[in-house]
């Protein structure tokens, strides 16, 4: 580990995906994250759970390039924010989000809500598209389930389908990071068990990006994620190995209640005691 600036860097920046060192996040006076350090490797799909007001997504948008910390350092694909033009960053980084969902125009066809990524762009304007990139936005709707949808447009679609719209779009110029808020969220029954079962494919596959899948709920937990962040009012209750991790005791202390926590197979279910 070396300093630079008094910021902490570690020897090893070029095998890590995310770095966050003594990282702190003030709006209006108000801490949204404080004192959080975390790493994330190559080969490691993490999903970060918490309460509403806990982090979450602030965590999330920083990893995205779409926010700077107050204080602390934060590195992406190696370059630190602050340091880097986040718009060529960005192109290296997959990220979708509810509040992405509410700005993808309603008369959009849905093959070209996947096709736009790659100019970084909602709404298809004067763009040039090619062969390659209508078959790779196809690949990536028969992946998710919606190959059949490619010329629908997109007001017409269920929330699950706008769902999987959306993870398709996170991966249309092959990232080297994918992130996720949320995105069960909405979802009926079915709905969820369809997106986490394709979520778990993409997290078992070697050659798919690192991944970090932001939720409230233990059962929105795809198998094959390794690892799990727990915040709280800001701040990291515990993190690190899935299995260590997520705990009765752990959760507890990261949602405020008396809760037990119970595994079926690669799932998870919690309740109060």
């Amino acid at each position: 580990m070396t300093r630079v600036n008094d910021v902490a860097v570690p020897e090893n920046l070029a095998d890590l995906v995310i770095h966050m060192a003594g990282v702190g996040v003030r709006r209006g006076g108000n801490p949204l994250l404080a004192e959080l350090d975390w790493a994330v490797e190559l080969d490691e799909r993490w999903v970060v759970l918490g309460p509403n007001g806990a982090g979450k997504t602030t965590l999330l948008k920083l990893a995205a390039a779409e926010l700077h910390p107050t204080t602390g350092a934060v590195h992406v694909l190696g370059e630190r924010l602050g340091r880097v033009d986040v718009f060529d960053l960005r192109t290296r980084i997959g990220f979708t989000s509810a509040a992405l969902n509410g700005r993808v125009p309603s008369d959009e066809k849905v093959r070209d809500v996947v096709m736009s990524a790659g100019y970084a762009v909602l709404g298809r304007w004067r763009e040039d598209y090619d062969g390659v990139d209508t078959a790779r936005a196809d690949e990536l709707l028969v992946a998710l389930g919606i190959g059949h949808l490619g010329d629908r447009t997109y007001g017409t679609l269920s929330e699950g389908e706008r769902k999987r719209t959306l993870v398709a779009r996170s991966l249309m110029t092959d990232p080297e990071l994918l992130l996720l808020d949320e995105p069960a969220a909405g979802l009926d029954l079915g709905g969820r068990e369809d997106l986490v079962a394709r979520l778990s494919a993409l997290a078992l596959d070697p050659d798919a990006p690192a991944m970090t899948l932001v939720t409230h709920h233990v059962e929105e937990i795809p198998p094959g994620f390794t690892h799990a962040l727990l915040l709280s009012g800001g701040r990291a209750v515990a993190s690190g190995l899935i299995d260590d991790v997520l705990t009765g005791e752990n959760l507890s202390e990261t949602f405020g209640q008396d809760l037990e926590l119970h595994r079926s197979g690669d799932r998870y279910f919690a309740r109060r005691r």
